[in-house]
C-alpha cells in the first residue's frame, strides 16, 4: 500500500505529558510520561500513512526529541520531527505550516495537524490550508466548527 496521507502531532499534551515542574529538555527529565492512548493510535496510523511530530518546543534539539521519544516508546512511529530548530520558525506563524508541507513535498490536503492548542496548532494549521483536528481532553469549546476528539483512540 502507499501511504500518502500525513499526520503531524504535536508534542506536549498530545503526544506526551507535559509536566510543569520539570523544566529543561524533556529527554533529561527523571520521568517521561506519554499520554493515554498515544502509542497505540501512532501505531494503528502508521500502518496506512505517515507520523510526524510538530513541535513548538524552545528548550529541545531535533536529537533530544527523538531521544524523549524513544525512551517513551514512540519513536518507532514517527517519521520526521519538525521543531524550531529545523525550521527556523515557531507554530505561531503559518509559515510554520508551509515549511512543513514542503519539506515533505505534499500539498496541504494530504496533512491533517493533531494538537492540543487551539492558536498554534488549530488556528496556524487551518490558516496555512491543512486540516486540523482538536485533541481536546478537558471539554472545551471551540469557537468553530472543527473535528474534536477528547481521546487519541478516536483516531483511529
Amino acid at each position: 500500500m502507499i501511504k500518502t496521507q500525513h499526520y503531524l502531532f504535536d508534542w506536549g499534551d498530545t503526544l506526551m505529558v507535559d509536566l510543569p515542574s520539570q523544566t529543561g529538555s524533556m529527554c533529561d527529565w527523571p520521568k517521561v510520561q506519554v499520554v493515554d492512548g498515544a502509542k497505540a493510535c501512532l501505531q494503528r496510523l502508521s500502518e496506512h500513512a505517515y507520523c510526524h511530530l510538530a513541535t513548538n518546543a524552545e528548550d529541545s534539539s531535533e536529537a533530544q526529541i527523538r531521544l524523549a521519544l524513544k525512551r517513551a516508546g514512540l519513536s518507532d512511529y514517527i517519521e520526521r520531527i519538525f521543531c524550531r530548530e529545523n525550521l527556523g520558525v515557531g507554530k505561531t506563524a503559518p509559515s510554520y505550516y508551509h515549511k512543513i508541507t514542503e519539506r515533505l513535498n505534499v500539498s496541504p490536503e494530504h496533512v491533517t495537524m493533531i494538537g492540543d492548542s487551539l492558536e498554534r496548532d488549530v488556528h496556524q494549521a487551518l490558516k496555512a490550508g491543512i486540516k486540523v483536528v482538536w485533541y481536546n481532553p478537558n471539554g472545551g469549546q471551540a469557537e468553530f466548527d472543527t473535528l474534536t476528539i477528547n481521546k487519541l483512540n478516536m483516531l483511529t
